[in-house]
């Protein structure tokens, strides 16, 4: 088991609220696991099904810690040291939230098309909530943009961001993704590796079969 006291970096925890991990999923968690590890943060996939297998990528991922337990178990000593990502919030998250603040709360709340608010079980609990701005993130975004804010202490409008960019699916075909990403050094989104090809292979049933 990972050391998860908050007190040696931020941790960044996604409460899995599924009863399944479809692949897209494990691509996203797979990919905040290596950029959190990277970053010398903690990843923690929290409320993990019991009969829940994961895949093989999420079993070797360096800097993943699974838990069984639920948010409210695991740090019900430190639920003032909790920030739970809301795109209901009416506050923005900051950089001063990184004093604030050591945890931080992803539920399956981004990454919906349209969102599903999934997040209301979470918000339920009580714990205090900032916001991301008002364009819709996947999930691995959400973590992404929120280290960049509290660990890195990027102020929140010097984030590059790429709204809604179109995919190349052929010669003749693009998808456009209704999501906001993170643009990178080269000037793409930001996006989990084999992402694009498993919406490439997946673009016939529709994004939203994906999704």
């Amino acid at each position: 088991m990972a050391n998860l006291d908050p007190s040696s970096g931020k941790t960044f925890v996604v409460e899995h609220l599924d009863p399944e991990l479809e692949e897209w999923s494990s691509l996203e968690y797979f990919t905040i696991a290596s950029e959190c590890h990277d970053a010398g943060a903690k990843f923690l996939l929290s409320s993990v099904p019991e009969e829940l297998k994961l895949p093989a990528n999420l079993q070797q991922a360096k800097g993943l810690t699974v838990e069984k337990r639920g948010i409210e178990e695991i740090y019900a000593d430190q639920k003032e040291k909790v920030c739970l990502l809301d795109p209901a919030a009416a506050t923005d998250l900051s950089t001063e939230d990184g004093d604030t603040f050591d945890i931080f709360l992803f539920g399956g709340i981004l990454g919906d098309d349209p969102p599903r608010d999934r997040t209301s079980e979470l918000r339920k609990k009580g714990y205090q909530g900032r916001r991301l701005g008002p364009v819709q993130m996947t999930t691995d975004t959400a973590v992404r943009v929120t280290r960049m804010i509290v660990q890195d202490r990027v102020p929140v409008d010097k984030v590059p961001y790429i709204d809604h960019p179109e995919l190349k699916i052929n010669k003749n075909e693009s998808t456009q993704m209704p999501f906001r990403y993170v643009k990178g050094k080269d000037g793409q989104p930001i996006m989990p590796e084999g992402m694009v090809d498993l919406i490439v292979k997946d673009s016939e049933k529709g994004l939203g079969d994906l999704l």
